[in-house]
């Protein structure tokens, strides 16, 4: 498979719209089927979560959680190298997410107070993949930055299919003192998580990636409960000069590919002999990978490499694309820098590989996906919280500004308004 190479102009802006469309909408079919899981959980509670478990899972539940002694049993299993990895990415992602804390502030204006105050979610939902999907990244990425934050309460949901709970899932769990889970997946845990039901008490918010039945459900409660966002297919884009190594880039845009099907890997270069020689890199790579099928399916739907005139017209194709993953590995990457508008994260320089951040850098990978880095942005501490504005009038200082509210409120109609400012304005003592 030779990965296309395109140029500037039509064949360009066809691309684009084939990434735009990459994911595609929901089916009807996975609609109807996730609507009638969350209602039934909504209306039948435990009985429901534990006929679809088996249904789904294979797994028949006498409780739907796991006790303390069972979390420990599973993480005993992991290996002592595999803790250790795990030990030293939380301290590195747990140092990067205490610079995200944010303080309450006031001010005082004469006789007025005035100012936020900043208050954690009380209880969040963290939803982590099961089965092959098992990643104990999820539980690193998402508990972290809310325990941060000051969450109290963290409930955890995670499918176990044929019984089988990763080890190393349960040690992330063990490192970050994580109490309560429960061996729940699918559309059925988020409708647990968001509506509650005898055993699982309702959350404020639902964190965490999923399959598409996990994702058409977190869209379908959103409103009920917060989410963090309907995360897409997994991207990388990659901006490179000729002093790009072309291993390097290969093996980038591979680690991308092998995700799944819809990932996409996107090289913009301004040099047409790095370009061939990233091209054939690939295929020498991609010959020697245990998810090559997976890769290569990936590649040829929605892989490209970019040739365009100058560095500065990359970085607006980048733009225009918002991705997910932005490598700079350039002579300079820095001069790139403030030209860059969207992106979930900024990787500079050939000695930062996007597989850094998917795991011990320290920033969060729970990215916005899809084109929406244009206006969403990494999961962080700031999630987790909650701003309440804060008044606080005196008399003087409520008289002076008691006509100004007056005025307006009766430019928009609202009598009683302006009648609550009347009312105190004429009251002596």
């Amino acid at each position: 498979m030779a990965m296309r190479i395109i140029r500037d102009g039509d064949e360009l802006e066809g691309f684009l719209a084939l990434l735009r469309g990459r994911a595609g909408g929901v089916s009807e079919g996975i609609v109807r089927a996730v609507t009638e899981i969350v209602s039934d959980v909504k209306r039948r509670g435990d009985r429901a979560l534990k006929e679809y478990t088996e249904k789904y899972d294979g797994l028949r539940l006498e409780s739907l959680r796991m006790t303390p002694r069972e979390m420990a049993a599973v993480a005993r299993q992991a290996s002592p190298e595999g803790v250790d990895a795990l030990r030293v990415a939380a301290e590195r992602i747990k140092a990067f997410h205490l610079r995200q804390k944010e303080e309450s502030w006031s001010y005082r204006e004469g006789g007025a107070l005035l100012g936020q105050l900043i208050r954690p979610v009380h209880r969040v939902g963290v939803y982590v993949p099961g089965g092959k999907a098992s990643y104990p990244s999820t539980v690193l990425m998402n508990v972290i930055p809310a325990q941060v934050a000051g969450v109290r309460e963290i409930a955890l949901c995670v499918p176990a299919p044929q019984g089988e709970v990763n080890p190393y899932v349960m040690a992330a769990v063990g490192l970050l003192g994580v109490k309560e889970v429960y061996r729940v997946g699918g559309a059925q845990a988020v409708a647990a998580m968001a509506y509650g039901t005898e055993t699982i008490r309702r959350v404020d918010k639902i964190v965490g990636p999923g399959n598409i039945y996990v994702a058409t459900a977190k869209r379908m409660v959103f409103g009920e409960v917060d989410i963090d966002m309907i995360a897409g297919p997994s991207e990388v884009l990659i901006i490179a000069d000729r002093t790009a190594p072309p291993e390097f880039v290969a093996s980038d845009l591979l680690s991308q590919a092998e995700h799944d099907e819809l990932a996409s890997s996107v090289l913009v270069t301004s040099s047409k002999r790095l370009a061939l020689r990233v091209r054939d890199e690939i295929e020498r790579q991609m010959a020697t990978l245990s998810r090559k099928d997976i890769a290569l399916a990936s590649l040829k739907n929605f892989g490209a490499i970019i040739v365009t005139g100058t560095l500065r017209k990359a970085v607006q194709v980048s733009n225009l694309i918002a991705p997910e993953h932005l490598e700079i590995m350039t002579e300079r990457p820095e001069k790139l820098l403030p030209h860059v508008r969207n992106a979930g994260a900024v990787f500079l320089g050939k000695w930062t590989p996007e597989s850094l951040g998917d795991y011990a850098a320290g920033p969060n990978h729970t990215l916005p996906t899809g084109g929406t880095a244009r206006f969403f942005s990494p999961l962080g501490v700031y999630d987790f919280i909650k701003r309440s504005s804060l008044l606080s009038f005196s008399r003087r200082s409520f008289q002076e500004l008691s006509s100004v509210v007056e005025t307006l409120s009766g430019l928009e109609g609202l009598e009683a308004h302006g009648n609550a400012v009347r009312v105190r304005r004429s009251k002596r003592g």
